[in-house]
């Protein structure tokens, strides 16, 4: 039985002329993903970082991301994931918190803000870029002696960011390998190719989706056509070059399928759309199902569960038809194990109840996971997801707490009060709006400059799309801000 970082040592010693990413309309070979994997290797060593200490990883979806990638779970790395979509200010911030020994990213992304705080610090950075990697100016030599803990070697993925800051969360290579590779490979099956259609991939790498996505498809040898972000007009070219069989994307991007109005002859050969990261719409989904003829099949899962744990599978929508609409399907086979709980008593609730999600995921342990979604599961043992306890604003495959928004808001120098709640969106399901009251004294700020305040300290998804100031926020008689009241402001 081979290990995970066996594999991916294997994945950069094949046919050099062998094309496995197309990025911008370009093939990239093997051999020029092997050329950028051996540079970073070298410069992680003439950079005097230890050999078990965690590199942070700043990727962007990037064929040399990619042999990064491979290239660190080459060698055991334990990586630490931070997203690159966010101000400078707030990366560099992160990057102070973590102290790695050395940081591995774009080159744009190496700001100088990010760049001072290496120096300052004493951390490395190798920037990558144009499949090539390189050192940062002045940022040659690590003086930091950071270790790893533990004997398994793990990548700390990003939730979506429940919290203003996205949460570190570790998977084991042993459990990628288990769960995401599949034990098949790791015993030395070798990936049937006659069906060499690429798979295309526009996840950030550095999520559960990305990592579920990104890492079988490198390790099998299948062709990727990489985006760096969700791009209607370059997810239709590929399906109409390439004719895939099922394809697969968030909510939002559905919602915009839709309002592009692409040919019906052009998504022919797919015979399944799976989607999730975030509730859909269940008028959207009527409304594709019926334009396209195509079956949408809905999963349920988080990165705390270190993946799905529930689906609609296609043998499951031929059995079941459009009876089961809107379910997120049945609980995955292998000791998964799902159930519903009374909000205030934990006590499990009888079939066809709404209650507390919980969720058992092998993958993690066998514990009992309590969520924040509410559910339902029904007779058949098919899950509805009905809607979230938290309060949280669904934006897109993002989760944002309204509280995190408000308490960046607060500290502005202007604000008084501020509520935040979720405003139907068409596209993303939910958006983020901001009810303002100013300072008494106080000018009331730019739109423009609230934008900014937010960005410096969260990450973009945060930043509110309706703003309302008012005199006074509505309250209730006992002087809580009444969020009904709230939402219809934005009316």
């Amino acid at each position: 039985m081979k290990t995970l970082q066996q594999l991916c040592a294997e994945t950069l010693l094949r046919d050099v002329n062998r094309p496995v990413v197309e990025f911008e309309g370009n093939w990239f070979t093997w051999g020029e993903m092997r050329k950028v994997s051996e540079q970073l290797l070298a410069l992680l060593t003439d950079s005097g970082v230890p050999d078990d200490a965690p590199v942070t990883f700043v990727p962007r979806n990037r064929p040399s991301a990619l042999a990064a990638l491979m290239a660190l779970m080459s060698k055991g790395r334990n990586i630490h994931m931070l997203y690159a979509f966010q101000s400078p200010a707030s990366l560099a911030r992160q990057i102070e918190e973590q102290k790695p020994a050395v940081v591995v990213a774009g080159t744009n992304d190496f700001s100088p803000e990010v760049t001072e705080t290496l120096q300052r610090l004493g951390i490395a950075g190798i920037a990558i870029d144009e499949m090539q990697a390189q050192p940062v100016d002045k940022c040659e030599r690590s003086t930091i002696t950071s270790h790893s803990k533990g004997d398994e070697p793990y990548i700390q993925i990003l939730t979506s960011g429940t919290t203003g800051t996205p949460k570190q969360f570790p998977i084991t290579y042993a459990l990628i390998g288990k769960w995401m590779v599949g034990e098949n490979l790791l015993s030395g099956q070798i990936f049937d190719k006659a069906d060499d259609t690429p798979t295309i991939l526009f996840f950030p790498i550095g999520n559960i989706t990305g990592i579920y996505t990104t890492v079988p498809a490198l390790v099998k040898d299948q062709r990727i056509v990489l985006l760096d972000r969700f791009n209607l007009e370059r997810w239709h070219d590929y399906v109409v070059r390439y004719r895939p069989s099922a394809g697969g994307m968030a909510p939002a991007a559905l919602q915009m399928l839709l309002d592009a109005k692409i040919p019906k002859e052009d998504l022919a050969s797919l015979k399944t759309m799976g989607v999730g990261a975030a509730p859909l719409d269940p008028t959207v989904q009527r409304n594709f199902e019926e334009r396209y003829q195509i079956p949408i099949l809905l999963s349920y899962g988080a990165t705390e569960f270190a993946g799905p744990v529930t689906a609609m599978t296609g043998a499951l929508y031929e059995e079941f038809g459009k009876s089961k609409f809107g379910s997120v399907g049945r609980v995955l086979p292998g000791g998964f194990k799902i159930r519903v709980v009374h909000p205030e008593s934990y006590d499990e609730l009888p079939i066809g109840e709404e209650g507390l999600l919980e969720v058992v995921s092998p993958r993690i342990g066998e514990h009992w996971i309590r969520t924040s979604d509410i559910g339902l599961i029904d007779a058949d043992g098919f899950l509805f997801i009905c809607g979230r306890a938290d309060g949280a604003i669904m934006r897109g495959g993002f989760k944002v707490l309204p509280e995190t928004i408000e308490k960046a808001l607060l500290q502005h120098p202007d604000i008084a009060a501020v509520s935040v709640v979720g405003i139907p969106d068409q596209r993303l399901t939910e958006v983020p709006g901001a009810a303002i009251q100013v300072r008494s004294g106080h000018q009331q700020p730019s739109i423009e400059a609230l934008e900014k305040h937010i960005r410096d300290r969260l990450l973009a998804t945060h930043v509110p799309v309706h703003w309302r100031f008012v005199d006074a926020l509505p309250k209730t008689p006992s002087f809580k801000v009444h969020r009904p009241a709230v939402k219809a402001l934005f009316s």
